[in-house]
């Protein structure tokens, strides 16, 4: 709790300073876009690695012609999960921004991701009106040792600037799962097993989109939806930051 509070503390004040100094790139360092008042060069806002062609249910990559289709394992698997949207692939400077911000406790850097999907995501939230964003969540364990829950700073935000419903109480995650970052998919899936319960005390929203900060296999997504689905959730997605190819 007291983390949760200096985290929060930290924020506020890291917002109150972003309106009294000109925004520099969190990047690179350099003078950042004083007319939007991001926090990112226009050199590193061009570098941005869009993902704008890509599979509807896991985010790779395709090409321009193929986009918006499946892929060619989505088109042989079954997935909980209806349709998943990555506004950008993991790579520079995605891969330093993030990072920051996971870790680091950057509030600029989540501040900077949110602004960056919330301007992706505009017209897919006009579709979704009907919609939960519910946030990935953490163990408590995990969560007092980072001290913030990444993907809930994410949704709250995302969910005003949206204007969408936020449930961040909808997912627990009461089974301790190890480090995922060195396992592969299968080992993943195997540790995420039942990982997620549905607090089912309030009414079960009939849409949910997941929120999250980086899709590497969708394990994670494929956990959670899997246990919403059961719950009778009747349409599951997620929309994350950047999906590792």
């Amino acid at each position: 709790m007291k983390d949760s509070v200096n985290f929060s503390v930290r924020h506020w004040v890291d917002g109150a300073l972003h309106h009294l100094w000109p925004p520099t790139c969190i990047v690179c360092g350099l003078a950042g876009d004083v007319a939007s008042g991001r926090d990112l060069c226009p050199a590193c806002y061009d570098a941005l690695p869009w993902n704008r062609h890509a599979c509807r249910r896991c985010a790779l990559s395709l090409s321009k012609d193929d986009a918006g289709g499946l892929c060619g394992a989505c088109l042989v698997s079954q997935s909980a999960l209806e349709a998943v949207t990555a506004c950008f692939a993991y790579a520079a400077p995605l891969d330093r921004l993030l990072p920051m911000f996971k870790f680091h406790q950057s509030m600029a850097a989540g501040r900077l991701a949110v602004g960056l999907m919330a301007e992706t995501l505009l017209q897919a939230a006009l579709a979704a009106r009907d919609a939960a964003l519910v946030p990935i969540p953490l163990h408590r364990q995990r969560l007092r040792q980072r001290g913030y829950d990444q993907a809930l700073e994410l949704a709250r935000p995302l969910a005003r600037q949206l204007q969408l419903r936020l449930a961040p109480d909808l997912l627990a995650r009461p089974k301790v799962t190890g480090a995922q970052s060195r396992l592969d998919k299968v080992a993943r899936q195997r540790n995420l097993s039942g990982a997620f319960v549905v607090n089912q005390a309030g009414i079960v929203p009939p849409h949910v989109i997941l929120i999250d900060d980086v899709m590497t296999t969708g394990a994670t997504l494929e956990s959670a939806a899997q246990a919403l689905r059961a719950a009778g959730v009747a349409k599951v997605e997620a929309w994350v930051c950047a999906r590792v190819a």
